[in-house]
């Protein structure tokens, strides 16, 4: 009986994997050249973690469990949390800032679609103990930096930005009560990816008023009430700081030369419960796509898991969007790293055959990468499957060389010397 991999799921073959491999050394290396460490944690946590801290979208894509003392478990849908928790835990030994990245596997129970799957993995990259905006401009500088070091320009990509501030303060304004606005948040984050009429309903069925449903409508439609933003820009103190935010980390943007990329976008809400100022996601410009990558600013989320109240700001970038666009931008095919035999160890005839082994044995403990074949044969078919393994040299024992000799052949130009067993090793 053949059993399908689980729906929602990938198989990794050697050609998929060097894919992978692809996307995710580069998003260590601009980690790393961005002055971010790595980090990791368990792959599960507690239920109540999740259900709790990251909103109702969050807790309906669980992979939950109970186990053998039932304890209730779920496998990690994103690991914010989980540095949440983790930071909290030596919050008193850490030096800060704290400018961590990771790149978990992640699992989520939703229905599989072009550009989102079950399992998937994602570039998470946080900076804690920062309020100044200019860490918001530096997690959106690193996702650019890496975008771009991968060959996509202002032309393909776009970060489209918001403050999650000025959107409370405006919702509140319209009489929206604090318990109402997780929902509306979680509504207003589907608006691109659900028919109008049925996004207009799901904000109608949650807000009931016509006229404030309107204006919310109209805010997201960058048709913002003038008059009412400028009344609450004059007269509440926490809103002039916002728009301050968004005039500052705009200057930001522009300082780093990231600023063609880059455009306020009133319409970005961000979905999770937990975002409390700068909001952003990067779509591609055709908007054909799912965004690449999105985060903003979660200040309350080490305090809501019993840690002090320090400022923090991040971003995720999940493979699946990605690889996606690197591959309809013809990014992918010239770039790959192809599997590569440094030496190929062939031998003319069988009696050489542990002659090619102990060889090839010497040159992997020289950190070389060699191999050779099972099956020997004539010399043509070995160099054929030397060229199949991508060798750069083959080595070949016996034919007309003598004993204590070997022939070295560049598969690349085909020349081809005689060498002596002991320079060859001391030329490695």
């Amino acid at each position: 009986m053949k059993i399908p991999p689980v729906k929602g799921t990938r198989d990794f073959y050697p050609e998929e994997m060097r894919v992978h491999n692809f996307i995710v050394d580069g998003w260590k290396r601009a980690s790393v050249r961005n002055g971010f460490e790595e980090y990791d944690g368990p792959i599960f946590e507690h239920l109540q973690m999740y259900k709790v801290k990251s909103g109702d979208e969050i807790a309906e894509q669980l992979f939950s469990l109970t186990d053998r003392g039932g304890r209730e478990l779920a496998i990690r849908p994103e690991i914010t949390p989980t540095l949440a928790r983790m930071v909290n835990q030596k919050i008193n030994s850490l030096p800060r800032p704290i400018k961590w990245f990771s790149v978990p596997r992640l699992c989520r129970a939703e229905r599989p679609q072009k550009g989102r799957l079950r399992e998937f993995f994602q570039w998470n990259v946080d900076i804690i103990g920062v309020d100044d905006v200019l860490a918001d401009a530096e997690v959106i500088f690193a996702a650019v930096d890496y975008l771009r070091s991968v060959g996509l320009t202002e032309k393909d990509i776009q970060v489209k930005y918001s403050s999650r501030k000025v959107l409370t303060l405006y919702l509140k304004s319209l009489g929206i009560a604090e318990n109402k606005l997780s929902e509306v948040y979680r509504i207003l984050d589907k608006r691109e990816k659900i028919p109008a009429d049925v996004f207009e309903k799901m904000l109608s069925d949650c807000l009931s008023d016509k006229k404030i449903v309107t204006k919310v409508l109209d805010y997201m439609e960058k048709k913002m009430i003038v008059e009412d933003i400028a009344r609450l820009e004059k007269t509440n103190k926490e809103m002039t700081d916002a728009f301050k935010e968004l005039y500052d980390l705009n200057e930001y943007l522009k300082d780093m030369g990231i600023d063609e990329y880059c455009v306020e976008e009133p319409s970005i809400v961000r979905g999770l419960a937990y975002y409390t100022g700068i909001v952003f996601e990067i779509h591609d410009s055709v908007g054909d796509l799912r965004a690449i990558c999105g985060g903003g600013r979660f200040d309350n989320l080490l305090h809501d898991f019993g840690g002090p109240s320090i400022s923090a700001t991040g971003f995720g970038m999940g493979d699946c969007v990605l690889e996606i666009l690197l591959e309809e931008r013809g990014l992918l095919k010239d770039r790959l790293q192809k599997g590569k035999t440094d030496y190929f160890v062939a031998y003319a005839e069988e009696l050489y055959k542990r002659d090619a082994v102990d060889l090839v044995a010497q040159l992997r403990g020289k950190n070389k990468i060699a191999n050779f074949s099972y099956k020997g044969g004539g010399l043509g078919k070995q160099l054929k499957e030397a060229s199949m393994q991508n060798a750069g040299k083959c080595v070949i024992i016996g034919s007309e060389s003598e004993r204590g000799e070997l022939a070295i052949k560049d598969m690349a130009t085909g020349e081809q010397v005689t060498v002596k067993e002991e320079e060859f090793f001391k030329s490695l």
